[in-house]
């Protein structure tokens, strides 16, 4: 067990001595629901006293224990400290009914609604808000967890146009290497490798559960969840409905992925024979090997044709279907700055062609005044 871990669990114990009653009306006016989901839901307050406004987060007593609630409370309080992080702000009571605390406020919403806003979100602000949740998530598996349930709703807005965005809601955070039982569920941001999960045995004509499958938590299903909100926020859409087999969406990508990792394979070793050949040495040449000699074109699968060849790489690099070979999230930030649309990279590449036009022009008018002046000098 980390440190991280290990203080988490203490903190957990000493809140627990310490947890308060309180009448929420007493002490905020609570504005509007900002959200709702199985935890329970978050409302927009405002302290009476301070007029500082804040969420409050309130979990059911009914189906929530105090160590669930407490967990997630101090882990928001005590370890994200990253600007790309909600935080939790010291306070937290019950209710006869509920348990509460008080975090930061997204006061222009969240990632979906800008999403399916007729608006949408710009390339420039996608790679902004793919470079701060990179920093936010590598930051927590630097102390040993994993967020897993990274999905717009869940990406709050602290100021407009993307600028300053926040991951929440920390319930299904686990420490690295932690054994849980492998749940499938029906969307893109679920991990092929839980597929297994999703059979199910018929008995007597009702459907049920297979015998538990359990599996380790890894930064790597973060990094999925990346690739799929990458996608989603450069697209408005999913790059198919659920990561099996089933899926067609799912299926071309695979086998798109599969083909181009196996030419750069094929590339890659014809290029270590030709060079081998150049310095002498003498190698078996392998027949299938001498097919890359001629190009091999790979189709992009047709929900990829607007991403450029800049974001194509990216997302086959967090989207690997082996979660052992998937990119680490701070990666992203090595490919911040290049075009992630394809209308922009040929943007990009015209005003490339054009500059580089000019620059012969100036460099051939620069020779024809040369000559001119020699001329000109003999002539006197």
């Amino acid at each position: 067990m980390t440190d991280p871990i290990r203080e988490l669990d203490e903190l957990c114990y000493l809140t627990a001595q310490s947890m308060t009653s309180m009448v929420t009306s007493e002490h905020f006016k609570v504005i509007k629901e900002l959200g709702e989901g199985s935890y329970g839901k978050v409302m927009l307050a405002v302290h009476r006293k301070r007029g500082t406004p804040m969420a409050l987060k309130f979990f059911p007593r009914r189906s929530t224990t105090l160590q669930t609630f407490l967990r997630e409370y101090n882990l928001s309080l005590s370890f994200c400290t990253h600007p790309s992080l909600t935080r939790a702000l010291g306070i937290f009571f019950s209710t006869s009914s509920h348990y509460i605390f008080a975090q930061q406020a997204g006061l222009y919403g969240d990632l979906y609604d800008v999403i399916t806003s007729e608006v949408g979100v710009t390339e420039e602000q996608t790679q902004s808000v793919m470079s701060q949740l990179s920093g936010a998530v590598s930051h927590l598996h630097s102390l040993g967890f994993v967020h897993r349930d990274i999905k717009p709703e869940n990406v709050f807005l602290c100021a407009p146009n993307c600028r300053w965005v926040k991951l929440g809601d920390f319930g299904l955070v686990r420490p690295i290497g932690t054994q849980v039982r492998a749940v499938w569920y029906d969307s893109p941001f679920c991990v092929p490798e839980v597929e297994q999960a999703k059979h199910r045995n018929k008995k007597n004509g009702e459907e049920q559960e297979k015998e538990n499958i359990w599996m380790a938590v890894e930064p790597s299903l973060d990094s999925w969840a990346l690739g799929i909100l990458m996608y989603c926020v450069l697209t408005s859409s999913f790059p198919w409905d659920e990561s099996t087999s089933d899926d067609s969406g799912f299926c071309q990508f695979r086998n798109w992925f599969n083909n181009v990792k196996q030419k750069e394979e094929r590339e890659m070793r014809w290029n270590e024979q030709r060079y081998c050949e150049k310095t002498d040495q003498k190698i078996q040449i392998i027949e299938e090997n001498i097919a890359i000699e001629e190009e091999v074109t790979v189709i992009v699968p047709s929900q990829f044709e607007t991403l450029s060849t800049l974001a194509l790489t990216l997302l086959r690099k967090l989207l690997h279907p082996l979660p052992k070979h998937r990119a680490a999230p701070n990666e992203i930030l090595s490919y911040l700055g290049g075009a992630w649309l394809l209308k922009t990279e040929k943007e990009q590449k015209r005003r490339e062609q054009q500059a580089q036009q000019e620059a012969r022009n100036i460099l051939g008018g620069g020779r024809v005044e040369e000559d001119t002046e020699r001329e000109r000098k003999r002539e006197r």
